[in-house]
């Protein structure tokens, strides 16, 4: 659980114990609530802050001195489009994204000399469990298709598709190889060509 320091803490310590300090660290946990601003509790809206932004904090924190000490590393968080641009009845998912985006240019200015690279990738709208629960929503209030759910969540992609989460995955694969070692402090977005 990244909203529990502790929990964070007690899996770098059982992964270094079984593989030795973190060299790569991905923070990919996420979650999202959707209603319309007016209703979106303060509760709901720090669980948005505290899993998506605080737990890339904490994950970041826990795993970087390793780095900086082996003089080399790779930071990267799963940010989203939500981290670039608004969408409506996210607000605090969008907050917590533009933030993840914030945390990542301003630690890579911090770790620029050290080796150590701090990259977001920020895909659009991807073939996960989070998206299916969002289908189903749309599905429920609307009474459309699937197909239809699908297609109401990609006009503004001009491939008109979802992302693959392999797609996602090979970003992020790059971003940690000897190729991307001057690229840091960026957000990347996979999307389609969705500005």
């Amino acid at each position: 659980d990244v909203t529990r320091p502790d929990d964070v803490r007690a899996m770098f310590a059982a992964a270094s114990e079984g593989w030795g300090a973190p060299a790569i660290v991905v923070a990919n946990a996420g979650a999202a609530v959707s209603r319309p601003f007016l209703r979106t509790s303060p509760e709901d809206f720090q669980a948005m802050l505290d899993v998506n932004l605080m737990g890339v904090f904490a994950t970041w924190q826990v795993g970087l001195p390793a780095m900086l000490d082996a003089g080399w590393g790779r930071l990267l968080a799963v940010a989203s489009m939500a981290g670039l641009k608004g969408y409506g009845y996210v607000a605090g998912y969008c907050a917590a994204k533009h933030g993840v985006v914030g945390l990542t240019r301003a630690l890579a200015l911090e770790t620029a000399k050290s080796g150590v690279t701090v990259n977001a990738v920020c895909p659009g709208y991807t073939r996960t469990p989070m998206l299916e629960r969002s289908v189903e929503t749309i599905m429920a209030k609307t009474g459309r298709p699937r197909e239809a759910a699908e297609a109401s969540l990609l006009v503004s992609n001009p491939q008109g598709r979802l992302i693959e989460p392999e797609e996602v995955a090979a970003a992020v694969l790059w971003l940690c190889g000897a190729g991307a070692a001057s690229v840091t402090g960026q957000a990347i977005a996979i999307s389609g060509g969705e500005a």
